[in-house]
């Protein structure tokens, strides 16, 4: 059985209880397998990322579509690319807030459709991902694009399990921004860092590749990844800890305007 999320951003829980930690988020239309069912909380695996957790049964529908098919129409959409967008009912209603990264399935000229309801969104909102990807655009404007998109997310705060405007951790922050750009990472750093291709050094590094953390700075047993960035150059990342912000980066990793090292380097990805 398959369920298609229908609120702009549903918490999707390590346990059913409105007060257990938020492991990570559905956004609008997204979907999900169920897993298991209690009175109010079902538990789901998202279909774009593998992410399990329980969300509250209430804020997804259940659906009898083919679930393949249905997954691979959302993987492919077209997508949010501003950091919020809103999605008028065509039958009439409130506007519905989308948060960058949300897919629109069925998109055609600025109208998109979800659980058989239709809707309205700027066409200047959406990034067409899949044209673009297979566009005559050079790499390095693919690039630059991936670095504009991750700058209009500049001081969105820090969020434990957050993948939206208004709430995001590093992790969520890349998949998003990467999600705007046709690409679909897996869901926390250790994950992401399993995906792309390997980049030998920073002084190769491109705009737009991923740079991986732990915290070997403070504790020389740490070996966990902990933490991921979007380069914008060899020596600038943008990151979301506390928010997005930009900072400086050399081979040993993230550094403060005083120069102190917050984030020990260990690896760097590429992904287009």
């Amino acid at each position: 059985m398959f369920a298609i999320n229908h609120c702009t951003v549903t918490p999707v829980r390590q346990e059913p209880s409105e007060g257990a930690e938020q492991l990570t988020q559905l956004l609008f239309g997204e979907v999900c397998e169920v897993l298991d069912c209690l009175p109010r909380w079902t538990k789901i695996r998202s279909t774009l990322d593998g992410q399990e957790g329980w969300v509250d049964f209430k804020m997804v529908t259940l659906t009898s579509e083919p679930s393949e098919q249905l997954a691979l129409r959302v993987l492919n959409a077209p997508v949010v690319a501003t950091p919020m967008a809103a999605a008028t009912p065509m039958d009439g209603g409130a506007d519905l807030l989308l948060t960058l990264g949300t897919r629109l399935p069925n998109y055609s000229h600025g109208t998109f459709e979800v659980l058989g309801k239709q809707y309205l969104i700027d066409p200047a909102c959406v990034n067409n991902a899949a044209q673009l990807l297979n566009s005559d655009m050079s790499r390095a404007e693919l690039l630059n694009n991936v670095c504009a998109i991750a700058q209009t997310l500049l001081n969105a705060p820090y969020l434990w399990g957050g993948k939206n405007a208004m709430g995001m951790d590093c992790s969520g922050f890349t998949q998003v921004v990467y999600a705007a750009m046709g690409v679909n990472l897996l869901r926390n750093a250790r994950e992401q860092m399993t995906q792309g291709e390997l980049v030998p050094s920073l002084a190769e590094a491109q705009p737009g590749d991923l740079a991986f953390f732990d915290h070997a700075d403070r504790d020389p047993q740490a070996t966990n990844i902990s933490h991921v960035g979007l380069l914008l150059s060899p020596t600038e990342i943008i990151h979301c800890s506390g928010c997005v912000h930009i900072d400086t980066i050399d081979e040993q990793g993230i550094h403060l305007s005083d120069g102190s090292l917050t984030h020990h380097l260990v690896q760097i990805k590429r992904y287009l």
